[in-house]
């Protein structure tokens, strides 16, 4: 009889443990959608690789918990506007830009996705974002290196 319980009991733990791990959503990866103006994806250039380092040294390991949608325009200005728009299409967490016409292009593309954007030149005198202390929508200006801030002598 106790081995008829005990082995109920063990059946019980197992089936609501089952029922538990069905019920548990996995965790969603954040997903960054990123388009460079050059390179292809067998060769995806300096700037990615630079990306994928500060990724990693930030403890994000692509695959397991980020994920990177890249494009690549190749050269191709004009493909600018359609890789952003099925970048937002996927719905990613954020998009990060080095070239201005995909910062353009995002802009234009939505207002829900936060937007980086990685330049050396000035984004307030380009146009690209209102100013430094509020750049505007979803838009984050970042400089390629902190000595640019000051080389450039940018002000909000």
């Amino acid at each position: 009889m106790k081995r008829k319980v005990l082995t109920l009991v063990l059946c019980f733990h197992i089936q609501m443990q089952l029922g538990f791990a069905a019920v548990q959503q996995p965790a969603r990866i954040p997903r960054i959608g990123y388009v460079s103006g050059s390179g292809d994806a067998k060769n995806p250039g300096t700037l990615i690789g630079a990306f994928r380092r500060g990724l990693r040294e930030l403890g994000y390991v692509e695959g397991k918990n980020i994920l990177l949608e890249l494009r690549f325009s190749e050269g191709n200005i004009d493909r600018m506007p359609s890789l952003v728009a099925e970048l937002v299409g996927l719905k990613v967490d954020v998009l990060v830009f080095h070239d201005p016409s995909a910062i353009r292009a995002a802009k234009q593309a939505t207002k829900t996705i936060p937007i980086v954007m990685i330049t050396t030149q000035d984004p307030v005198a380009t146009g690209l974002i209102a100013s430094l202390a509020r750049p505007g929508e979803m838009s984050l200006a970042l400089p390629d290196s902190p000595e640019s801030w000051v080389e450039n002598g940018w002000r909000s």
